[in-house]
């Protein structure tokens, strides 16, 4: 009898709830109860957010697949970002999720899809210009370290064998992590027209960027960074003592780490050095339009020109059987890895990331590459296809690469597979994680990983607008 009582209760709760509009009031009907935060514990709430989640949910034929996008596309502002305004300037610091640090690369991709509502919600722009703003301090404080702590706390890695400082939580030397700050800033901007937060402060920040790249072009020596870690894993230390393989300077910049945060065996990673470029004349665009300062824009120019220069000469490749495409790492002696990242930047993003067109036949034989037997990484498994990483080892798909392959792509049908493995490989928590088993989706890493569900999310909101037609089917 109470459990009819409660059935009961429910189910008027349920009713007027989805009277009201509830979220997650259609879903539940179907079982799918919202995963989301109660109200009072969101870490932030945007109306511009929550209306669009509202909006494209009554498009979502799917109950899971409409559940999912409820629960993954707000989780970075529920459950990641700390807003102050501090110095009458809005700051913000913005978790990974199950790890309390901020990485610059990931912090940046967690609020990028709410970039285009930032004109609709007075508080959503204030929270983004906050991620500019701290970025801007991070680099400031080190342009070579990948992930800072809230303050100066110190780190579980402070042993690492590196320049350590109390505010940094890793400092593994990625170009992408500056590129992203480039990215988020830039397109603020140009989303906004604010320009309020590329002052003087920021203008340092940039001119450490472009020295830290060119730094690590390597023309007079291997430069001020190095890093080992006390480790038996190999892809989480540097070698030839921190300074990693040789290279030929050839006008490419070394990375020491891919955005997986494994360490490159060749050091000029291509992605990120196409990453750079793009970053490099958005650099240039602010300088001349907001600095106003001609010279450092000249000099992000040139220095975009060359790094593009030395990729069409050193990193376009010649696979045994695929023919020619771009390199994932190269040293300038020759030698060459054929191999993709999970992350972001990789191969398989780099229209995605701008530097070229998803037709480029170059791209599309790299893309051919990474989603083939031809590439050591990538699995077919009971639960559908994808790229797996040194970073969580064999037989584990991550789903990011899955839906990068869906962001690059224009075929509705792949599309839609892409859609159908990540509505099912879940484990059936609401989330998308950093990676499950190809034949067991409740064998997953990664329990809380926001940029992967805001990632999901992104890609809803793009099919919706482009290929709304996808969420009217059933992908069960």
């Amino acid at each position: 009898m109470v459990a009819r009582r409660e059935f009961i209760r429910n189910s008027s709760l349920l009713a007027g709830a989805m009277a009201l509009g509830f979220p997650g009031a259609v879903f539940a009907r179907a079982g799918y109860v919202s995963k989301r935060p109660p109200l009072a514990d969101r870490k932030f709430t945007s109306q511009a957010v929550e209306k669009m989640i509202a909006t494209i949910k009554k498009e979502v034929a799917d109950p899971k697949l409409g559940w999912l996008f409820e629960n993954c596309f707000p989780n970075t502002l529920d459950t990641t970002v700390k807003f102050k305004v501090e110095n009458g300037r809005p700051d913000t610091f913005v978790l990974t999720g199950d790890i309390h640090a901020m990485w610059l690369r990931d912090s940046t991709a967690q609020v990028w899809p709410y970039l285009e509502l930032v004109n609709e919600d007075e508080k959503l722009k204030q929270l983004i210009a906050g991620v500019v703003n701290r970025q801007t301090k991070c680099v400031i404080i080190d342009p070579y370290a990948n992930a800072f702590n809230e303050g100066p706390t110190g780190s579980e890695w402070d042993s690492d064998l590196t320049e350590m400082k109390p505010e940094l939580h890793e400092r593994k030397w990625e170009i992408d992590s500056l590129c992203y700050t480039v990215r988020l800033a830039y397109n603020y901007w140009k989303k906004t027209g604010d320009a309020s937060v590329l002052d003087d402060t920021h203008k340092k920040a940039a001119k450490l960027i472009v020295k830290t790249f060119k730094e690590q072009q390597r023309k007079d020596g291997p430069g001020p960074y190095h890093f080992q870690r006390n480790t038996p894993k190999q892809s989480d230390t540097v070698a030839n003592s921190g300074y990693g393989s040789p290279i030929l300077p050839v006008g490419l910049i070394a990375s020491m780490f891919r955005p997986s945060d494994d360490a490159t065996v060749f050091p000029f990673l291509i992605p990120s050095n196409m990453f750079a470029v793009v970053s490099l004349h958005q650099l240039s665009e602010i300088s001349t339009e907001v600095y106003k300062d001609a010279a450092f824009a000249k000099e992000c120019k040139e220095l975009a020109e060359e790094v593009d220069r030395a990729i069409k000469a050193y990193a376009i490749v010649e696979h045994p059987s695929l023919g020619k495409m771009y390199g994932f790492e190269v040293d300038g002696f020759g030698n060459r890895l054929f191999l993709d990242d999970t992350n972001v930047p990789s191969l398989l993003s780099i229209p995605y990331l701008g530097y070229t067109t998803a037709d480029d036949p170059l791209y599309q034989t790299a893309r051919h590459f990474v989603w083939s037997p031809f590439h050591c990484w990538f699995y077919k498994g009971k639960y559908g296809e994808g790229v797996g990483s040194p970073h969580t080892g064999v037989d584990k798909i991550w789903p990011m690469s899955i839906i990068m392959k869906a962001l690059t792509s224009s075929d509705k049908e792949e599309i839609a597979a892409c859609l159908k493995t990540l509505r099912n490989t879940d484990g059936e928590t609401g989330f998308i994680h950093e990676s499950y088993h190809k034949d067991n989706p409740s064998d997953y890493t990664r329990p809380w990983f926001a940029w992967v569900n805001t990632l999901f999310g992104e890609l809803i909101v793009k099919i919706h607008n482009e290929y709304p037609e996808l969420l009217k089917r059933n992908y069960a």
